[in-house]
């Protein structure tokens, strides 16, 4: 029986960028048919995930979930509420914080890319015997 290799890659925090990159060179042609950059599609995932919530999503948590910093959130936002893709508010528990919702059109683009990509996972799926 032949024996292991123990992993001792020094770098992996590149090796993970690396992996991510190459699974988003397959995720990022149909996002930008839809006009999406990644960070968006993080975002309206995240919604999509909460859209039972009836109060919304506080940025805060939207941030945490979608792995952005909040002023890149703000921005992303920003740009989302113009194209129509959700709609902010102030939270009615508390006015100083803003809660988020994705639209009936965003939430159709998270149907249609989810899709996507459960078809592009199976048709890039490497199976194996179990051998």
């Amino acid at each position: 029986m032949p024996a292991t290799t123990p992993f001792t890659h020094r770098n992996l925090p590149r090796l993970l960028l690396q992996a991510r990159e190459a699974v988003m060179a397959h995720t990022r042609p149909s996002l930008r048919e839809q006009g999406l950059s990644d960070q968006q599609w993080r975002v309206l995932r995240v919604l999509g995930e909460h859209a039972a919530d009836p109060g919304g999503v506080e940025t805060g948590r939207v941030a945490r979930e979608a792995f952005l910093l909040g002023p890149s959130l703000t921005g992303v936002l920003t740009r989302m509420e113009r194209d129509g893709l959700i709609h902010r508010s102030r939270c009615p528990d508390d006015a100083r914080r803003t809660v988020v919702r994705a639209t009936a059109q965003g939430l159709a683009l998270v149907d249609t890319l989810s899709q996507t990509q459960k078809d592009l996972y199976n048709a890039t799926a490497i199976y194996t015997s179990g051998d």
